[in-house]
């Protein structure tokens, strides 16, 4: 059963949702505030693919864009 985030439009506090099927129609509304103005964000996995000593922990970087913030998130895992 997947687990989404969702950042509310007008609070911007985020929410989670259990589906448990990817056909499930369930009622989205911020958890906070109740409005059901949401957008879907990428949840922060605690999974790392291979066996290395680096460390494993996900790093984001963020910068200015023509719409606000934008943020990559760097995942561990194999070297290509």
């Amino acid at each position: 059963m997947p687990i989404y985030e969702f950042r509310c439009l007008k609070c911007h506090e985020l929410s989670e949702f259990l589906f448990s099927s990817a056909g499930d129609q369930n009622e989205i509304r911020c958890q906070h505030c109740g409005a059901e103005t949401l957008e879907r964000v990428l949840s922060v996995s605690n999974f790392a693919v291979g066996s290395s000593a680096r460390s494993v922990e996900p790093s984001v970087s963020t910068k200015q864009c023509s719409t606000g913030t934008c943020s990559t998130i760097e995942l561990p895992g194999l070297d290509d």
